[in-house]
């Protein structure tokens, strides 16, 4: 515990202002097949993991710049991190930041690298939500489902020079070069429909285990359901994720009656909105 405070005073981050007292609540329970995931990748080494994930997100910021905020960036990756510490992979270069787009959208890469739109960011209303959809995309990171659907999509061959050639200086690695290409195109096509599901499982654990009100994630995931879906801003969503009511449906059931002790934590709206009180205004679109 003592090395967690000083690892947080270190950093900057804050806890969110209630006890963390989670009785029977195991993250390791909801995480008990990451040592198995890890053991199926072990041809990726954790260095060549975080390389790639590099790679690709040098790829989304040639297409959509940081917003210029440093507040809220500020913000976001201190609310990111803390919860990262809630996890079974606390130790890797894990960052989080926000994009000038006004699309609606997350995603992670690879490694530990997460981005959140600020047209997303402007649709929440609270640090609650924010935790909610920071820890759906850790749960990709956790459990490397987008370096899994870059194995399958990559060749044999490309995948296994990439795993044998030792780190070189960035883009000197012909094979990393391909697969940083490969991998960018999964975010086009999106993960498998279980996949998504299993990061919203996993993610209202981790906010619960963050001291965060777990219905956080729900939440968002209603408001973005009442946004007119020909709204151009939420066409990548759509295309990439499952049905916001069967995501919806899945959290119902899983939380309901399991998750009500948590209800009581914190959502922390005051500071969420006071964090993004400067960001522009939301685009206005139809509702």
């Amino acid at each position: 515990m003592k090395a967690i405070i000083l690892l947080l005073a270190l950093l900057g981050l804050t806890a969110p202002a209630t006890a963390f007292d989670f009785g029977n609540l195991n993250l390791g329970d909801a995480l008990k097949t990451v040592q198995k995931v890890q053991k199926a990748t072990t041809d990726i080494s954790e260095p060549q993991e975080i390389e790639l994930g590099n790679g690709i997100a040098s790829n989304f910021l040639g297409a959509a710049p940081l917003l210029k905020d440093q507040r809220v960036q500020k913000y976001v990756n201190n609310v990111g991190r803390w919860l990262a510490l809630q996890t079974e992979r606390p130790d890797l270069p894990w960052q989080f930041a926000v994009l000038d787009d006004n699309d609606i959208n997350a995603f992670a890469v690879p490694g530990g690298r997460i981005f959140i739109t600020k047209g997303l960011l402007e649709r929440m209303k609270s640090e609650a939500e924010l935790a909610g959809v920071l820890a759906h995309e850790i749960s990709h990171v956790l459990m490397k489902h987008h370096l899994q659907a870059i194995k399958k999509g990559a060749r044999t061959e490309l995948m296994s020079e990439f795993a044998g050639q030792a780190l070189q200086q960035k883009g000197a690695n012909p094979a990393l070069t391909k697969l940083v290409s490969a991998g960018t195109e999964v975010y086009t096509r999106g993960l498998d429909k279980n996949d998504e599901f299993e990061a919203d499982r996993m993610g209202v654990v981790i906010a619960a285990r963050g001291g965060y009100d777990p219905y956080g994630l729900p939440a968002i995931l209603q408001t973005l359901q009442g946004i007119n879906p020909q709204d151009s801003g939420l066409a990548l969503m759509f295309k990439t994720h499952p049905a916001l009511i069967d995501r919806l449906d899945l959290l119902d059931k899983l939380m309901s009656g399991a998750f009500d002790r948590f209800e009581t934590q914190p959502n922390l709206a005051p500071r969420f909105m006071a964090a993004i009180s400067k960001l522009d205004k939301p685009v206005n679109r139809k509702q």
